[in-house]
């Protein structure tokens, strides 16, 4: 008989702790010894309460206990247990679950401060508190705010003296528009969708196997921001690229590569719950990423704030169980859908088509196999997953063998396919071995549960269909939140990747269902979205607040100021080898990994890996169990899992790294040697080293200031002319260090 998906027991009050669960009573008053209950907290039972050690202290479970023998003794004037909402009560009031509304423009006092429908809003919300927005920002200070934001590198003297120079109405629109058409967008915007993709070079298991395909889908990302591929096929592609219908190989390798999405879920460890993990590690990225929900948080239970059940998550769970996964240390061979097999004439080659389709339909058994395997405890499983590998080395050597007669190899990806379609079953508190009820495959059900999966298929278009429909309020709404909260330093929604009852509501609601409307009537274009948010007044405003504004909104919830932001980790990196002159801008392929052969990773020897590059820091190589060295110092993205905004932190290492680290020291010596070859006199030098720095000559006094530390490092080196590459570098380090140089006003 299958087992009932269990109700937990709620301990809010006595009445509902006598209640109990679906397989009776926890408590039985009067009798702690066959009371479920304190089985739990003594780890006696089938669910040791907490789940994991330490458990309780002995005398407090010597005090339930006694309160168990004592009858549930339960104070007379408690408050009553709030009845939890239905699913349907919630859709009907939650604000992010409501229809998307197109809501009117408001009316303002001061007509002659907006620039933008944008600021209307803003400025509604500002004279409502009886507040003044702040004064516009200074023309050098918006050049560099703006540049940074969209290609995360200074910009250069020239480009902000022909800004300031420009007097033009367009004149700000015109750079915004320059920002966008270069290939430096892409590479900074891109690394905004990485963060929430979580990738990643390796896979994260016990021994971080490399991905040496990997970075084809993070070239993928970064090629479609440049592109302005619209938002809602950049998903399509993501969620079910291999499925959708092409004009030529190129658009078919690209769709495949795109599955990486779902590919690089992070893989945990090698034991029996590593399929299933993986597994979660999609669903929860998808549903934060997209959706704005904690879909996750209904593994094991109902979830308890959002009205999301457990059979949603097995809903989804069988649509990506359906799907097989490639494995790093064990990659498989992509097929003919994304290889471009031609003859010696360079003519599409029917023979190796027919090898090729020999092959992937062989990659295909074997990549179910070994997924399924992977879900599996026991010596049996591993003499099951030895077997598997070893066909899949098999294959290795025929594919090889067929690609020493092919001129092209083409381009392999690490990518997902079908597999064998299939609904999942509840796994009983999330575990595996403990099953309840089938569930079929489709969308959640409070975004109207539409049947997603055919017999024949997956469920991965469906499902991205689903998350695309015009009835789904959360994707665009999501979206917009996510662009606004990049471009000013905080969403409308402060908890972007939570829209459920745990987050926090939007501080304009209307602006965001504003946003969220142009959003998709602008064809899901970024873009568009770049210019309608940085041509706004709102945007371009001082970070400068008056007193009364620093009283009333000190986190400037209304933003009614634009507020500093800490340059990420990233740009801190590529603007110290901008200033070196050493940035490598071109786009670079594969890591230098080991040849697979030579692999021989495990838990007790991880991969480890640090690959020196002067090209942009999104392109270098990046670990799970190990962060980059230079870009967690300042904060980095956490590769784990889906990260919607990172932390920040103020630490002393931070002022180390930029006054020692042997990476700034080389920055240093490049950019004062750069310094010193620009001009004639000191002056000069310094004059040309702050324009590059900080878009700005020095003032009267930070030249004065800047004279006496030469004059002072040249007194204690001596009048060795060789010392003047030791005076810039350090004049250079000096300028790495402050504050100016790393926070956007």
């Amino acid at each position: 008989m299958v087992p009932r998906s269990r109700k937990p027991a709620c301990v809010d009050s006595r009445a509902a702790v006598l209640v109990g669960t679906d397989d009776g009573p926890v408590v039985v008053p009067g009798k702690p010894e066959t009371s479920a209950l304190i089985a739990a907290i003594r780890h006696e039972g089938e669910y040791p309460m907490p789940s994991k050690e330490p458990k309780l202290a002995d005398d407090d479970i010597a005090a339930l206990a006694e309160w168990v023998q004592r009858g549930l003794p339960w104070p007379e004037d408690a408050a009553p247990i709030p009845v939890k909402p239905s699913p349907e009560t919630v859709a009907e009031n939650h604000w992010s679950l409501q229809p998307l509304a197109s809501p009117a423009i408001p009316a303002v006092r001061d007509t002659d401060w907006p620039k933008t429908s944008v600021d209307r809003f803003i400025l509604a919300k500002l004279e409502e508190h009886a507040l003044a927005p702040a004064a516009d920002a200074d023309r050098r200070a918006l050049i560099r705010r703006a540049t940074f934001d969209l290609i995360g590198l200074p910009p250069s003297p020239e480009e902000v003296e022909a800004f300031v120079n420009d007097r033009s109405s367009q004149a700000f629109a015109i750079v915004v528009d320059r920002l966008l058409a270069s290939p430096r967008y892409g590479e900074r915007w891109g690394r905004h969708w990485l963060d929430l993709a979580r990738y990643s070079d390796t896979a994260g298991d016990s021994a971080d196997f490399p991905v040496p395909d990997a970075w084809r889908y993070r070239n993928y990302v970064i090629d479609a921001f440049n592109h302005d591929k619209p938002y809602d096929r950049f998903i399509r592609e993501q969620l079910a690229g291999d499925l959708l219908p092409y004009d030529n190989t190129t658009d078919r390798a690209e769709n495949i590569i795109a599955t990486g999405f779902i590919a690089l879920a992070r893989r945990f460890g090698n034991g029996g719950q590593s399929g299933h993990l993986a597994i979660e590690d999609v669903i929860d990225t998808t549903s934060q990423s997209l959706l704005g929900l904690t879909v996750a948080c209904a593994r094991c239970h109902n979830h308890k704030f959002d009205p999301i059940t457990t059979k949603d998550y097995y809903a989804l769970y069988g649509i990506f169980d359906s799907t097989v996964f490639p494995f790093a240390g064990a990659e498989l061979l992509p097929g003919p859908r994304n290889l471009v097999p031609l003859d010696a004439d360079g003519k599409p080659s029917a023979e190796m088509i027919a090898a090729l389709a020999d092959l992937d339909r062989r990659r295909r058994t074997l990549g179910e196999e070994r997924w399924n395997a992977q879900k599996l405890d026991g010596e049996e499983a591993q003499q099951k997953l030895a077997a598997i590998n070893t066909k899949i080395e098999e294959l290795r050597d025929d594919t090889e063998a067929l690609f020493t007669r092919w001129p092209s190899r083409g381009q392999l990806a690490y990518a997902v396919s079908e597999g064998r379609p299939k609904d999942a079953r509840v796994q009983i508190r999330g575990q595996p071995d403990k099953l309840g009820d089938q569930v079929p495959r489709r969308f959640l059900s409070i975004l109207g549960g539409a049947p997603a999966a055919p017999k024949d298929r997956s469920g991965r278009l469906e499902l991205a269909e689903a998350i695309l429909d015009p009835k789904n309020p959360l994707t665009a709404r999501v979206m917009a939140n996510r662009l606004w909260q990049y471009h000013f330093g905080a969403g409308l929604v402060r908890t972007p990747s939570d829209f459920g009852l745990r987050g926090t509501p939007p501080t304009h609601p209307e602006l965001l269902d504003f946003l969220a409307t142009r959003f998709v009537a602008d064809g899901w274009s970024i873009k568009t979205m770049h210019r309608l948010l940085m041509t706004s007044r709102v945007y371009q405003l001082s970070t400068v607040q008056s007193a009364e504004a620093a009283r009333l909104d000190p986190a400037n919830h209304l933003f009614g100021r634009f507020s500093l932001q800490r340059l990420d980790a990233e740009a801190v990196r590529d603007t110290l080898l901008a200033l070196s002159g050493q940035l490598d801008e071109t786009v670079p392929g594969p890591h230098p990994f080991p040849p697979e052969r030579n692999w021989n990773f495990n838990q007790h020897d991880n991969f480890v890996a640090d690959y020196p590059s002067r090209h942009r820091s999104v392109y270098l190589m990046q670990q799970r169990l190990r962060r980059n060295p230079v870009l967690a110092v300042f904060d980095g993205a956490d590769t784990n899992a889906t990260m919607a905004q990172r932390d920040e932190t103020t630490t002393p290492l931070q002022a180390l790294f930029l006054l020692n680290n042997p990476f700034v020291h080389e920055q240093a010596e490049a950019f004062g040697r750069r310094i010193y070859a620009a001009a004639a006199t000191d002056d000069a030098r310094i004059a040309q080293a702050y324009a590059w720095a900080f878009g700005r000559l020095p003032a009267p006094e930070e030249s004065a200031s800047c004279d006496e530390f030469l004059r002072v490092f040249r007194d204690r080196r001596g009048a060795d002319p060789t010392t003047e590459d030791q005076v810039w570098a350090a004049f250079a380090r000096v300028l790495f260090g402050s504050n100016e140089l790393i926070y956007l006003n």
